[in-house]
């Protein structure tokens, strides 16, 4: 399915948030990310104001299907969320391209070891696993993994 990347805006908000509580439940229903709803818009909020851009996933009726949140400066993407419904149908693809167009040196990010499917989807793209370390919210151990452009690659190398 085609989607077409734009900026967030306000009105995206509530569906953006809306969708990250479904996928991050069916992903670890244990954890109620309902609760944690207000931290997600406060920490969208202070990402945006230190310097980070979001760009949302519209699919062909308009609705927000996804969204993708990273630093420019620092290439962190420190959120890319994709409404279940529409899972396996290429949003996550799309968000992903979207963040390297926005950085394209490199695309940086920590990742829940025991969240197999994004794992998987992140080493299709190209990332790999550079560290391990811990989520400081839910004590989850996590990967961090990198994807570099082809500049800094053969930079790296000595090309």
């Amino acid at each position: 399915m085609p989607y077409t990347l734009v900026p967030a805006l306000p009105a995206h908000r509530p569906a953006m948030a809306q969708l990250w509580v479904e996928s991050w439940a069916k992903t670890l229903p244990e954890i109620d990310f309902e609760a944690r709803r207000p931290w997600l818009e406060s920490h969208l909020d202070t990402l945006t104001a230190g310097g980070a851009l979001i760009r949302v996933a519209l699919d062909g009726a308009g609705a927000v299907a996804g969204f993708v949140v990273i630093h420019p400066g620092t290439g962190y993407l420190d959120q890319l969320a994709v409404a279940p419904r529409v899972w396996g149908q290429g949003a996550a693809e799309a968000l992903m391209d979207e963040a390297r167009r926005i950085s394209p040196a490199v695309v940086a990010l920590d990742v829940n070891q025991d969240n197999p499917r994004a794992v998987r989807f992140y080493q299709k793209m190209g990332l790999a696993v550079v560290a391990e370390g811990e989520n400081p919210m839910s004590g989850r151990r996590t990967f961090r993994m990198e994807w570099r452009g082809e500049d800094t690659a053969q930079a790296t190398r000595g090309l």
